[in-house]
């Protein structure tokens, strides 16, 4: 039976597919071929219009915009594959987490929405593809979200040492991992880079604060960064998740005095971040003593810096030292969730999500 697995993800800065050639063995990892490969600029700008005016979205822009994704995803697919000089047939699935464009849980009828056309994946690239992971739990009453945390537990969980794994994307989510037996616990923290990438776009054009250098140049601005915490999203017990649909630039305007010096609230963006991801911890897991960082974040300086002050008596540090470049763990997750699903086993942890019960998740789309 083919032993390789791809797993493929756009998340929230929805900047392009991280992609992730996989082989599993017994709690361990190994990547054989990964890389991100970056939307075209059209589709970006398409894709977040999409999402931040979902009233003026119309069915055939959806429609359009799951194609164009598909083959984003499908060409990231054939790339690992071309520079492994693995064959399809060598490649038992393709796990597809697909491009997030809206996601509501907890509204009367609750859904979640991610394209990028799994057929076409599937019949671009002669690989078996699993799509759809979150309808299956949110049908049973959970958030749908975060899936990542069972593939932490598989890989990062200790007997010896309580931990918690943070990833840090547009929004922050943690995995608690005590070391004594018994559930795992996780959710998200809240907006992780999504909130500073908004800003240092609106007001320098470049789509993110490269090492939270324009974060560092700024001075806490208080009473926003209180007003900013007073949020009910942060107060809400778990389980809960949350997106861009939430923390936005609109979001943003609510809160912020027009005469606020723009590095000055970068830097308050940046303790917000800091600050809730710091404080779920207290709260959820106050006995860790590793905190196992993955995600576009850990490559901000700053923001690692504002994490350490918080969190004193914990030690910080990349998933690099235990195994899983921070890139690549997101993708290597929906790999592992696919190869979960091809043997009919449960992806879910409903103790994260709120699900009413463990099930097999996604949607298989055949390649032939």
């Amino acid at each position: 039976m083919p032993d390789h697995y791809i797993g493929l993800i756009s998340g929230t800065s929805m900047d392009g597919v991280d992609a992730a050639l996989m082989q599993f063995g017994d709690h361990s990892v190994d990547i054989v071929s990964a890389g991100t490969s970056p939307y075209p600029e059209a589709l970006r700008e398409k894709l977040m219009g999409a999402a931040r005016a979902p009233d003026t979205c119309t069915a055939d822009v959806i429609g359009a915009l799951d194609h164009w994704v598909g083959e984003c995803f499908r060409d990231a697919a054939l790339r690992l594959l071309q520079a492994a000089g693995v064959e399809p047939g060598e490649v038992r699935a393709i796990g597809s987490h697909g491009q997030t464009i809206r996601h509501r849980p907890d509204e009367d009828r609750p859904f979640t929405l991610q394209i990028g056309n799994a057929d076409v994946i599937a019949k671009g690239t002669g690989i078996d593809c699993v799509a759809n992971f979150r309808g299956a739990d949110l049908a049973l009453g959970g958030q749908g979200a975060p899936l990542v945390p069972p593939f932490h537990e598989w890989l990062f969980r200790s007997a010896d040492v309580d931990r918690c794994a943070l990833n840090i994307g547009g929004i922050a989510n943690i995995t608690v991992l005590p070391a004594a037996p018994g559930p795992i616990r996780g959710f998200d923290t809240g907006p992780g880079n999504t909130l500073m990438d908004a800003w240092i776009r609106r007001h320098r054009a470049i789509d993110f604060d490269d090492g939270g250098r324009w974060a560092a140049s700024g001075t806490t601005i208080p009473a926003l960064l209180e007003t900013m915490l007073a949020d009910p999203y942060f107060a809400k017990s778990p389980p809960k998740s949350t997106g861009f649909e939430y923390f936005n630039e609109v979001w943003l305007s609510r809160l912020i005095q027009e005469d606020a010096d723009p590095a000055d609230v970068q830097a308050t963006l940046a303790d917000l971040a800091a600050t809730t991801i710091a404080d779920a911890i207290g709260l959820h897991a106050p006995q860790t003593r590793e905190l196992l960082i993955c995600g576009g974040g850990v490559h901000n300086q700053d923001l690692i810096r504002r994490l350490e002050e918080r969190l004193a008596q914990v030690n910080l540090a990349s998933t690099a030292e235990f195994g899983l470049d921070p890139d690549h763990v997101e993708a290597a997750a929906f790999a592992w969730l696919a190869m979960r699903t091809m043997n009919g086993e449960p992806g879910n942890a409903p103790e994260v999500t709120g699900a009413s019960r463990k099930t097999v998740l996604g949607a298989l789309h055949r390649c032939g």
